[in-house]
């Protein structure tokens, strides 16, 4: 799954967005509007949890739960002579997601660029030629992901990584397994320090921008890199020891980046450059710093096209090449991940249509008011375990609990690595299993979850402890 994003700031609480509305809206969460939408949820989340098995992507379920639940909520304000509130609210859902889309589709155009320029592939062959024993490749391969993370998403670093140990250890099913649980660790924990190193933390970021106070800055996230990196060290260094003490042959073939592949990775990092500047020193929405940098992308492109670039038609190989292609950007575009973008739509409509019922508000009390803000942003990393991360970081976001930059931080820290406690909690973790089919298993990262467990609640105190001044 891949990894990058968010805009989602006013979007849940449309009666703060738009107070003149405020009076208008019903609470419906006794009403049969409520409970059909909550079971209409619950059902399309066991769907999406079911892909695996089903091959449904994961898309289709919320989409299709979001257009019924807001069609039941209009039809009921309708029916009560109560006009325009919700549509006031669905309109500005669509236009947070709007951003949120804008963004990750930037985000996944230039990852798809460095892939195709060979960027990710010259990097897994030179690890490969390298002749690195299991144990130091265990720390290689988990090193980069834990570093590469924050720039790429998760899931792209960690099936990169994965390539690597699969393609040196594969004849190893103990290294295989041990490895792709450090990748999975290494990846989540990269991700929580970075605003553009996991979906949940560019909401945090995102969200807070909108808020009145309590503003989380860019660089301020940075404070969880200590954290992260004890999330990671902790369960690997405990690892280490079963790692087998064994050097596997080297070799492999040579692979070169394409042209023009290192001029796109310095495009990527001005193009986060630009959103930082846009944001921090303009006021405006990261977005548009996005989307001017893939406008600069978009004429490397025409310079590589008029220049007489040619990319090698899909299904060549040396003796059957093909019809050369030029290079096009819009081609990239075309491979993002839209099954993700389309699922992130359906979970920030259905959150969205609970948070306007009501429901939303009744759990942060239960959760935020009589649990307090720690205990309850601890929860949540083990409830993402289970559940995406994506709608629980939504769901928090929605109740927008009054909490310190030193809790939103926590909650964003404890979401973003919490999906290690289990092999299905998180893209990266679920991805290796079907990449390492039979060596990287449920059980066997289960085996390993006290450890990772352990390494949970060390980045929690840490954070606690390093960066008290922000509680």
């Amino acid at each position: 799954m891949n990894r990058l994003t968010l805009f989602l700031a006013l979007l849940f609480m449309p009666l703060l967005a738009h107070a003149s509305a405020g009076a208008d809206r019903l609470d419906l969460t006794a009403s049969w509007v409520g409970i059909a939408s909550v079971a209409l949820f619950f059902v399309a989340y066991l769907v999406v949890m079911a892909e695996e098995f089903t091959h449904l992507r994961k898309s289709k379920p919320v989409m299709l739960a979001a257009g019924i639940i807001w069609g039941l909520i209009a039809w009921y304000y309708q029916s009560h002579d109560i006009p325009h509130v919700v549509e006031i609210a669905v309109r500005h859902n669509l236009l947070e997601y709007a951003e949120l889309m804008l963004f990750l589709l930037v985000a996944m155009t230039f990852i798809n660029a460095m892939e195709e320029r060979n960027v990710f592939e010259a990097l897994r062959s030179w690890l490969i030629r390298k002749g690195f024993g299991y144990r130091a490749l265990f720390w290689v391969t988990g090193a980069l992901a834990f570093f590469i993370s924050p720039v790429a998403d998760n899931l792209t670093t960690a099936l990169l990584m994965a390539a690597v140990v699969m393609a040196v250890g594969g004849g190893n099913k103990k290294f295989v397994m041990l490895a792709c649980i450090n990748i999975v660790v290494a990846a989540n924990a990269g991700g929580a320090f970075s605003p553009f190193g996991d979906i949940t933390t560019l909401m945090v970021w995102q969200k807070n921008i909108h808020a009145t106070n309590g503003i989380v800055d860019f660089w301020v996230f940075f404070a969880l890199f200590i954290p992260a990196l004890v999330n990671w060290l902790v369960p690997a260094a405990l690892m280490h020891f079963a790692v087998p003490n064994e050097k596997p042959g080297a070799g492999g073939e040579m692979i070169a980046m394409s042209r023009g592949a290192l001029t796109i990775v310095i495009l990527f990092l001005t193009t986060i450059a630009l959103a930082v500047a846009f944001h921090s020193m303009l006021g405006l929405p990261p977005v548009i710093g996005m989307l001017t940098g893939l406008s600069l992308l978009q004429f490397f492109a025409y310079y590589l096209k008029v220049t007489g670039e040619k990319t090698r038609a899909r299904g060549g190989d040396a003796e059957n090449i093909g019809s050369p292609v030029a290079f096009d950007i819009f081609r990239k575009v075309a491979r993002a991940e839209w099954d993700t973008l389309f699922f992130f739509y359906g979970v920030v409509m259905c959150v969205g249509g609970l948070g306007f019922i009501g429901y939303l508000g009744m759990i942060s009390q239960v959760i935020y008011g009589d649990w307090g803000a720690t205990n309850a942003n601890i929860a949540i990393g083990f409830i993402s375990a289970i559940v995406d991360n994506i709608p629980v970081m939504f769901a928090v976001l929605s109740m927008m609990p009054d909490m310190s930059i030193g809790q939103w931080l926590l909650v964003t820290l404890t979401a973003g690595v919490g999906g290690s406690l289990l092999s299905i909690g998180s893209a990266a973790g679920v991805a290796l299993m079907g990449q390492a089919r039979g060596m990287y298993t449920f059980f066997g990262h289960l085996k390993w979850t006290p450890a990772i467990a352990l390494g949970y609640a060390a980045s929690i105190g840490v954070h606690m402890l390093l960066n008290s001044s922000l509680f």
